[in-house]
Formats: structure tokens, sequence, C-alpha cells
């Protein structure tokens, strides 16, 4: 039997697949690319005609969305919530907030900030999208005011990683120190898993030869 590909960019948001896949014990075979694979290596058009991190190859399908391919790696494991489960409805819901409402203004801050050439960065726009995350990372502060450790479920999940990931992409900006002391001490727990650390050692020991843009 083939194993699946993620191919990946380190610190990019396949970053959660591959955490994913270490807490899961998931086999995967994986590829790594300079960031944006885009830019430094054309060929990666032929795996992911979009030319976006991340890309899952599985038996002929390619899957691009990092929430959903946690969801594949999850599923049969106590990282999923089941749909008979109390907190079923906002673990979906924290799923997919984690990109379009919490990673996606990053994106933005990463753009003009370290993508851009000098001359075409934007402070105004970097500006504008760090309030958008810090208001809406509010809601992870708000969620774990009753004392929970995790957001959903009574146990840690992949509404974590994909949330933690947004959480330690801000980390790089150096806006975790400015969210509520509750979502510091939970990104904390995060990074303290074993899954964390390993995933993060897995993608150093597989560097790619080409320097990434820095991310």
């Amino acid at each position: 039997m083939t194993l699946p590909i993620l191919h990946h960019c380190e610190g990019a948001r396949s970053f959660r697949c591959l955490w994913a896949a270490e807490e899961a014990r998931f086999a995967l075979n994986l590829k790594m690319w300079a960031f944006p694979p885009r830019w430094f290596a054309k060929e990666f058009k032929d795996v992911n005609p979009l030319g976006t991190i991340p890309a899952w190859e599985e038996n002929g399908h390619l899957l691009t969305e990092s929430a959903a391919i946690c969801q594949r790696i999850a599923a049969g494991t106590s990282l999923e919530l089941r749909p008979d489960e109390p907190d079923y409805l906002p673990y979906l819901n924290w799923l997919h907030r984690s990109d379009a409402t919490l990673t996606f203004p990053l994106t933005i801050v990463l753009r003009y900030t370290r993508l851009e050439p000098e001359e075409r960065r934007l402070p105004q726009a970097v500006d504008d999208y760090k309030a958008f995350f810090m208001g809406r990372a509010k809601a992870i502060e708000t969620e774990l005011e009753d004392g929970r450790d995790w957001l959903a479920g009574g146990r840690f999940t992949i509404a974590d990683i994909c949330v933690g990931y947004a959480v330690h992409l801000a980390s790089s900006f150096g806006y975790d120190a400015e969210l509520g002391p509750l979502t510091q001490s939970w990104y904390q727990r995060l990074k303290d898993r074993p899954g964390f650390k390993s995933a993060r050692q897995r993608e150093r020991d597989n560097r790619p030869d080409a320097p990434s843009a820095p991310l």
C-alpha cells in the first residue's frame, strides 16, 4: 500500500497536517519544499495547480485544505469529535474558524512584512490585519474561561491543532505576547506536547536545499 504524501513547507499551514500525523502516529511520506514553492520550484504546479501548500496525495486524490487533511488524519482517533458528542458543532466551527477567520489575516501580515519587496510593503495593511486577528482571537480566551484545557470535547483534538497553528503563526510576529493569559497558557500546553515537538523536529530534519522566504 502506497503511503499518502504530504507536501510541506517549514512553518507553513501544512504544519497542522504534520502535527496531526505525529499525534495520530499516522504514517506518511513527507516532501519538503522551499516556501513558497510556486516561486522556488515551478514543478510544484505539477503536484498542485493552485501552487499552494499543503498538498496531500492519496489514492489518486489531491487535498489542498489543511483542516480537511487534519480531518482525514484524525478519522477514527481521539483527535476527532464524532457527531454524537455534545461539542461536535463547536468543534466543527473551530476547525473552519481556524483558517477562514484566524489564519487569513495573518497571511496578509506575512505578505506585506516579509514576502513583498520593500517598496511594495504596506504598514497600514499590516496594522489593520493584525487588529483583525487580535479581535477575533479573543474568542479563544472566551472559550477557555470556564477552566477547560482544550477547545472542544474535554480533550485535545485537531481543533486545538488547527487553531493552535494560527497562534503559532502569530507568534512569529510576536503577537502571542498580546493575547489573553488563558490563550497564552493553552498555547504553551500545545508547544509542550510531544507531537508538536516531534513535528517541529521532523520538518527541521527534512529542510530542502533551497532557501525559503522568511515565514
